[in-house]
């Protein structure tokens, strides 16, 4: 995988065409602030229905769960089940943060306004 700076990845983020889950509210607030569209929070239901119906309409996935434990678990199993209906996980995103300080996707935000200041 190349190594590409913030800017980059946040232009790739923001051209997707692929479905972005994120975790919750802010985490979807903060991307569509930085241009990102097409983005699905996991709510209260079971993660095997939000996967039927993702799996219903979508083919290929990026799931940006928080890189804590408990996003890590969400993403885990998330991943196995849109897999087993089918769906493809782009896995490019959620590596690029892994080798950033960045551990909260709202904090990709947070990270670009630091950035831009410095500029």
């Amino acid at each position: 995988m190349k190594d590409i700076g913030l800017a980059e990845f946040l232009d790739k983020l923001a051209r997707t065409d692929k479905l972005v889950i994120v975790e919750g509210a802010k985490d979807k607030k903060a991307l569509e602030s930085l241009g990102v569209s097409n983005i699905r929070c996991l709510n209260d239901r079971p993660l095997y229905k939000i996967a039927e119906d993702i799996a219903a309409k979508h083919k290929k996935v990026v799931i940006l769960t928080d890189l804590d434990r408990e996003g890590k678990r969400l993403y885990g199993r998330l991943k196995t089940q849109l897999q087993f209906l089918g769906v493809e996980v782009d896995n490019y995103f959620r590596e690029f943060l892994f080798r950033t300080r960045i551990r909260q996707v709202e904090g990709i935000k947070r990270l670009d306004q630091q950035i831009l200041a410095q500029e």
